[in-house]
């Protein structure tokens, strides 16, 4: 009778498929008329739909102009709004128009699901009059995000810590670095508060407390080699990014010669955010396949998803030399029952100078056989030739890097994978010019 089981499931399968293709059907039927509609009008340029009457309460204005002008619009089925339903993070891909560089593809983003979008307006009410529902516009301008004004120089650590993971142990270095490089205002490059208008406090504030990842993009930019995706700008509550290419997750199943790249690739991110000649140690502290994509000319591997990046500065701790300071920090291999999860110590990324924590990270969720996404386990490394994996040195560098043995193991194994997969990557690249 077991044997039948399968069958049975493929049945199923196909019935709950089938169900669904009605079901969108039937949907598409009853918005006939919306669906028309849909195509012929541009929601980017709706003041209402971007949420731009909502500023300050928002993330920017700096591309207003060319959402208001058309220049920007939503690719053919990000134009059906009733598929929004599965389009839950609020991502969407888009069409930017300049008459002088042509048509380039652009990812839109709200920052959050509709949810989460919710109850930063009711946290903005609560914080201004203790209610969850108010005037939104008046109610900014009783928060703190207000009442830090102009006449204050800088932006400093007593007043922002803990907001987010940007800035759970924020120096006055990394502020200023912020303030400096906030590309919502047309006088950028100045550290001083006092340069900024009033609403573009504000918006710089907000968003350094509800998402900071436009601030991340824009303070560790990639135009100066950072692995992260190219900030455009906002308007509203939509900010654009550049688009890199497919999520990770598209090439899981590619040849093992490209996997063999990829995976040397993320390597080199955690240790370039590691260690780098500023100093700022940025911590990835949510890493999975869909926060990664690779670029379709290049094959560069970028995070496209930089909201729980937590920023420690590591010649700060160097200075104030807090306890065990200098004690290599080893983040602990924990079973989980979930899908990209990890386990840190966010105070203990903001006090140790050495830390293994973005080895983990890739080494865990990405490339290791402890790596689960979409239901399925075995990593980006997984089915090696049948050479590599019977000479054994890719799975224990990749047990090692993810469940160390020895003390300090992680450390040493992570420096030897890199190393291994550039040999891989060498003699894959020898082999295709022959």
């Amino acid at each position: 009778m077991l044997r039948f089981l399968p069958l049975k499931l493929g049945r199923l399968y196909r019935c709950l498929k089938l169900l669904l293709v009605v079901g969108l059907f039937v949907i598409l039927l009853m918005n006939t008329h919306n669906l028309f509609a849909s195509f012929q009008k541009n929601e980017l340029t709706d003041r209402r739909f971007i949420n731009l009457n909502k500023c300050p309460a928002c993330f920017g204005t700096s591309w207003c102009r060319k959402f208001m002008n058309g220049q920007v619009s939503f690719e053919t089925w990000g134009r059906l709004r009733f598929l929004d339903i599965f389009n839950v993070k609020n991502v969407y891909f888009a069409q930017y128009g300049e008459p002088r560089e042509g048509t380039r593809r652009v990812v839109l983003k709200r920052l959050g699901s509709n949810q989460e979008l919710a109850e930063i307006d009711q946290k903005i009410c609560k914080r201004a009059t203790g209610r969850p529902r108010c005037d939104l516009i008046q109610a900014m301008y009783k928060t703190e995000f207000a009442r830090i004004n102009g006449d204050v120089r800088l932006l400093t650590p007593e007043v922002v810590e803990g907001w987010s993971d940007l800035v759970h142990c924020p120096s006055q270095r990394l502020l200023d670095r912020v303030v400096r490089r906030y590309a919502e205002t047309k006088d950028s490059g100045s550290f001083l508060l006092k340069n900024l208008k009033d609403t573009e406090r504000m918006q710089l504030l907000m968003t350094l407390a509800f998402n900071p990842e436009p601030l991340v993009l824009q303070s560790f930019p990639s135009d100066e080699g950072w692995p992260f995706a190219k900030y455009l700008g906002a308007c509203g509550r939509v900010v654009a990014v550049n688009y890199v290419g497919e999520e990770l997750w598209s090439f899981y199943n590619a040849p093992w010669e490209k996997r063999v790249d990829l995976a040397r690739q993320l390597m080199d991110i955690a240790e370039q955010l590691t260690n780098n000649d500023f100093e700022f140690a940025l911590y990835l502290l949510d890493v999975s396949f869909d926060n990664f994509a690779v670029g379709p000319r290049d094959g560069k591997v970028i995070v496209v998803d930089a909201e729980n990046v937590l920023v420690a500065d590591k010649r700060l701790i160097k200075q104030n030399k807090p306890e065990n300071y200098d004690v290599w920090y080893e983040s602990r291999f924990e079973e989980c029952d979930r899908e990209a999860c990890l386990s840190f110590s966010k105070d203990s990324l903001c006090s140790r100078v050495t830390v293994d924590h973005n080895y983990y990270a890739v080494c865990q969720n990405l490339l290791s056989r402890y790596a689960t996404w979409r239901g399925t386990t075995g990593g980006l490394l997984h089915d090696p030739p049948a050479h590599i994996a019977k000479d054994g040195q890719l799975e224990a560098l990749l047990d090692e890097c993810t469940r160390p043995k020895k003390r300090y193991g992680r450390f040493q194994a992570a420096k030897e994978l890199r190393e291994y997969l550039t040999q891989l990557a060498a003699a894959s690249s020898s082999a295709t010019a022959r």
